[in-house]
């Protein structure tokens, strides 16, 4: 009798687990981020406003660093990554199975921010550069940019890698005569003194914001593939839409107050693409500047590092049928 008991006790769960499920059932997708970036404000959006619901997906987002962020991807133990240049890097150096989806900027955010005795870039001959490494992405587009300007980046200027939370400190006490800022560091570089000499993102025409997954998702996976991308593109929509709603995501997802949270809105804004996909020759100009920083001599074929088709394909979907935020 006790047996039987426990017998329909388990199946009534188990029928209330499975209706459930079909009520309530979505696929958990896990994102990697190293930061909370306002580039990456449209997945929380897109979760806060049921558009990633709608779509059957759970979206859990975590916060490591590039390598480890890199290594989850590749075991699958998250779907998706942030760290969209260093999948670059990846495939670059060794062919690993990442594809960049999806790109939130087509300019990059970073600042050159100087000390107030320097008023242009010739005033740097001679001084230190403060950036995220000596050998990074942003340091290489600040070296060839400076040949613009009639200088050489391999010997008129000292990259110094201070770490990665020190530039901003280097450079307000002074042992960095400039320093490569993100855009929050910039503003706290201005606020005590410091002067903007050039954001980098008007000089090169390089992606940002840029997230990768891994080939056998792509494959395996392509229905919630596109579901992510629709609801990621309903969010990125929203965010150049309204300006409140966006603010407001900002300063709850990446810890801001509101005053700063709205200079950031109106200083980027402008950088944001419509549909998250940049053109072939700002896709060219990412890979040959990894190539450059890595030194790896052969060419990478686009279709080998980018795919954005589940992007197109679900901006046509929404502008068909006339969806507006």
């Amino acid at each position: 009798m006790l047996v039987k008991f426990f017998a329909r006790s388990f199946s009534f769960v188990m029928c209330m687990v499975i209706s459930s499920g079909l009520a309530y059932g979505q696929e958990t997708v896990t994102v990697a981020l190293t930061s909370k970036a306002f580039q990456y404000t449209i997945l929380p959006i897109a979760q806060d406003r049921g558009y990633l619901k709608e779509e059957g997906i759970d979206l859990k987002l975590v916060y490591m660093q590039n390598a480890p962020g890199l290594q989850a991807l590749t075991a699958g133990n998250v779907q998706f990554s942030g760290s969209g240049s260093s999948a670059l890097v990846a495939i670059s150096k060794g062919g690993a199975p990442f594809k960049t989806v999806i790109a939130a900027n087509d300019q990059v955010l970073q600042w050159v921010v100087v000390r107030p005795n320097i008023s242009s870039i010739k005033d740097l001959k001679g001084k230190k550069v403060g950036t995220t490494g000596v050998a990074s992405i942003a340091a290489s587009m600040f070296r060839n940019i400076m040949g613009k300007y009639g200088m050489d980046g391999n010997k008129d200027v000292v990259f110094v890698d201070p770490g990665p939370v020190n530039r901003l400190p280097s450079l307000l006490s002074g042992v960095v005569d400039a320093a490569i800022l993100s855009p929050e560091e910039r503003y706290a570089a201005i606020d005590q003194g410091m002067k903007d000499l050039m954001f980098i993102g008007k000089e090169v025409k390089n992606s940002w914001g840029t997230v990768a997954t891994n080939d056998q998702f792509i494959k395996e996976k392509s229905k919630l593939m596109h579901g992510f991308m629709r609801a990621s593109l309903k969010a990125l929509r929203l965010v150049k839409q309204n300006r409140e709603v966006a603010v407001d995501a900002i300063a709850k997802s990446s810890e801001l107050n509101r005053e700063l949270a709205e200079r950031t809105y109106d200083d980027i804004i402008g950088t944001f693409t419509s549909n998250g996909v940049v053109d072939e020759e700002t896709q060219k100009n990412d890979l040959d500047i990894v190539r450059e920083v890595v030194k790896v001599d052969r060419e990478v074929p686009i279709t080998r590092a980018y795919d954005f088709s589940f992007a197109k394909k679900a901006d046509q979907e929404l502008t068909k049928a006339g969806w507006r935020p």
